[in-house]
Formats: C-alpha cells, sequence, structure tokens
C-alpha cells in the first residue's frame, strides 16, 4: 500500500528536516554511509537538517559531530556490534527540543529505543514521521541464537514502521515481502554509488604485490562486515573450490572488521585480511581485486554490490537485493537463487576459470554502476519528505493494533 498522496505538493524549500538515528559518520556501515549521502544530499538542497544521535562510547564534540544541528543523547551497547549504541531519549526530551525547534518533517532511521520515542512524540505533536527500513533485523537474529526472537522483534518491528506515514525500502523486492508481512504504506527510495570514488583506474600494481600476486594472478575480494549473518564462510569455501579446481586464483582478500576476524585470521592464515578500508584506500582494494563475491542473505541492499560494479569487478551474488536490481547474468555477473551455497560455490568456480569472461563481465559492471548516481535518489528522497510535510500534518492515522505476528 502506498502512502497517501497529496493533493497539492507546496514547495519544499529551505525546510526543516530532523533524522533520529542510532548510526552516523564516523561509524562505518552501509545504514550510516547511506544517511550521511542523504542528509549531505538535502542540506545542498538548501535544507536545514538536523540530527538525534546517541554519543559514541568515547566520543567528543568534535568525534560525534555535535554542534548546534546535532542532539547527542545517552546510547547502550548494541549487541554484537561492538562500537555501536542503541540511542536513548529521556522521557520529555525530544518534545522538548521539538517543541522550541519545530521540524516540518522527522525521518527515523533505525528502528530502536530512540527510533520508537521519537515516531510516538512525532504522533503527539502532529509532527509528520517518516522511516527506513535499513537492516533485517528479524533475520539478523536467527545468526546470533536468538531465532525464537524473531516474532517478537518482528511484531515490533511492524508496529514502529505502520504507525508513521510512509516506511521508506530500498528495493521492490523487499516491499513486496515486507507487505506480505503486514507493514503498510512502503515506498521504494534505492541507492546510488559514487562513480568518481570507485572506478577501475584505481587499480594498484603495488597494493596487488603487497598481497603477494603477480598481474596475470586472480585476486577474489569480498568487503563487508566479518559477521555470522554475512555469511563469510562460504567465501572461503568458495575460494578454496576455485583453487582445488585449477582456476588461477591466487589470494582472498576479505576487507572489513567484525566480531569473527580473529577466529578466521587463526582458521586462514593465507587469506589477506585488510581491515577496516575508508575512501580511495577502500576504492583502490576494490579495484584491485578481480572477481567479487558476496553471499549474504540479510541485506536490504548491499551498498558494496554497487561499489564492486563501479570499480569494474564481476560479482556472484544471491538473487535478491541489489543483485536482482543491477546484474544481468551472464553480463556483468551472476546470481544464486537464495539459500543454495552449492550452487554459489560452482559458479564462482567456473567464472575464476575465465579470466577473459571475468575482464569483459566487469566492463558492464562499470558501465551500469555509472548510471546509479545519488541525484536522482536525494531527488526522490526530497519529494517523499514533502509530501509527508504536506499530507502527514492531518491527523489521519488511525489506532492500529499490534496485528498478526
Amino acid at each position: 500500500m502506498s502512502p497517501r498522496p497529496s493533493s497539492s505538493l507546496e514547495p519544499f524549500r529551505s525546510r526543516h528536516v530532523c533524522v533520529v538515528t542510532e548510526t552516523y559518520p564516523p561509524e562505518v556501515n552501509g545504514v550510516a554511509l547511506s544517511l550521511a549521502r542523504l542528509v549531505d544530499g538535502l542540506r545542498a538542497r538548501a535544507h536545514r537538517v538536523s540530527i538525534v544521535r546517541p554519543r559514541q562510547p568515547g566520543g567528543d564534540g568534535a568525534v560525534d559531530g555535535a554542534g548546534p544541528d546535532v542532539a547527542l543523547v545517552r546510547g547502550f551497547p548494541l549487541p554484537g556490534y561492538r562500537g555501536l549504541q542503541f540511542g536513548v531519549s529521556p522521557w520529555g526530551c525530544l518534545a522538548a527540543r521539538w517543541k522550541r525547534d519545530r521540524p516540518d518533517v522527522v525521518y527515523v532511521a533505525t528502528e530502536g529505543p530512540l527510533g520508537w520515542s521519537a515516531v510516538r512524540t512525532g504522533r503527539r505533536l502532529s509532527i509528520p514521521v517518516l522511516s527506513g527500513f535499513h537492516t533485517n533485523f528479524h533475520t539478523y537474529v536467527r545468526h546470533y541464537r536468538a531465532r525464537w526472537l524473531t516474532p517478537l522483534v518482528l511484531r515490533y518491528l511492524r508496529r514502529l514502521h505502520n504507525d508513521t506515514w510512509s516506511t521508506l525500502v530500498a528495493t521492490d523486492d523487499l516491499r513486496l515481502q515486507l507487505h506480505g508481512l503486514g507493514f503498510e504504506r512502503l515506498a521504494v527510495l534505492g541507492r546510488g554509488v559514487d562513480g568518481e570514488l570507485f572506478r577501475p583506474d584505481r587499480r594498484s600494481e603495488a597494493l596487488r604485490r603487497s598481497w603477494g600476486v603477480g598481474p596475470d594472478d586472480l585476486v577474489v575480494a569480498h568487503v563487508g562486515r566479518l559477521a555470522p549473518e554475512k555469511n563469510v564462510g562460504l567465501v572461503i569455501r568458495a575460494y578454496r573450490a576455485m583453487v582445488r579446481e585449477g582456476a588461477p586464483v591466487r589470494r582472498l582478500v576479505l576487507v572489513g572488521d567484525g566480531p569473527l576476524r580473529s577466529a578466521l585470521e587463526r582458521a586462514h592464515p593465507d587469506v589477506r585480511f585488510c581491515g577496516l578500508q575508508l575512501g580511495q584506500d577502500l576504492a583502490a582494494h576494490y579495484a584491485s581485486a578481480d572477481l567479487f563475491l558476496f553471499p549474504s542473505e540479510t541485506e536490504t541492499f548491499g551498498n558494496v554490490t554497487l561499489e564492486a560494479m563501479a570499480s569494474g569487478l564481476a560479482i556472484v551474488a544471491y538473487d535478491y537485493a541489489a543483485a536482482r536490481m543491477h546484474i544481468t547474468p551472464g553480463l556483468n555477473g551472476a546470481v544464486v537463487p537464495c539459500g543454495r551455497p552449492e550452487a554459489f560455490v560452482a559458479v564462482a568456480v567456473s567464472l575464476g576459470r575465465r579470466p577473459d569472461t571475468l575482464r569483459e563481465m566487469g566492463r558492464h559492471a562499470r558501465a551500469r554502476a555509472v548510471l546509479l548516481d545519488w541525484a536522482g535518489v536525494i531527488g526522490r528522497f526530497e519529494k517523499l519528505l514533502a509530501e509527508a510535510a504536506v499530507s502527514g500534518r492531518q491527523p489521519w492515522l488511525r489506532p492500529r493494533r499490534l496485528g498478526v505476528a
């Protein structure tokens, strides 16, 4: 069900948008980086954007970005995510802030206690609130020995999102999935990629030499959090099969950090663990590889897919989210049905035996990615906020029950 359209869309210039989030740069993850793109884009279009977020451990004003348009609230550790915090807003704190400095519209990007408080406060003050569904928390819990929590987490997420004017999702597939689970008023807001930062000419032979490979050797890469929900073990399994089957693959490079890193490094000393990389260093790591493997089954989008494509890499991924949207099998990569690890390994092995095919796929991947800049995404976000600022002022939200879990 789409959000209710406005009968007339008033100009949306120099509005005050308040973003409520548990994660934001300098943290490095897909949600934080995508959100920063949207915020910067709105500010470039002359909107005022204020941010409510938790203070990070050991952070000070400079690190946390505190300023007149940033409110820092108390945070508590997020289990399984070192360095990130749940935000907690004292009762009435948001209401007092928004009464003093009322936003035209609020965007709740994360669903922790801070997000819940923002949705409740927005309703009480008749401020339109949009929400973003950036993380599949209801599927994450099964990777942390808490499968029994799935119905409760789903119930909580549905209640929070259904109490907002609209929920923004990254793909039409996710929209249909959530609609089937009882989520209402869903709108698609895609993702872009910085084609100037991520590009094939960032390839570095010096970096490749540091990995112990020559110009004609193939490098397999994966970029992402080294955590149970990312299915990193399948990357290593596919790499081992490629080597065993005689593909000219000489190195597996894992970029990122997370709770599994120490154990993986001990178990696989021949794999190159490069840790967290940012900016041009990250771009060089992408471009210096030859094949990108992305076996996660828990993404709402998967920004790394577009970054790898923009860097000129062929990709093997499961057939959903960004991969389904942007990979044309046989042209710029390969997709495998979800839940088929044997097929994932077989496809990786097949591509690893064909260096010329990988290079041709990489050229097509780059050609697709350069069409996906952030300007169109930001314009769509601006339009959705404008519709909420107009229509959302009306007390149209009906009381609702929790629904079926």
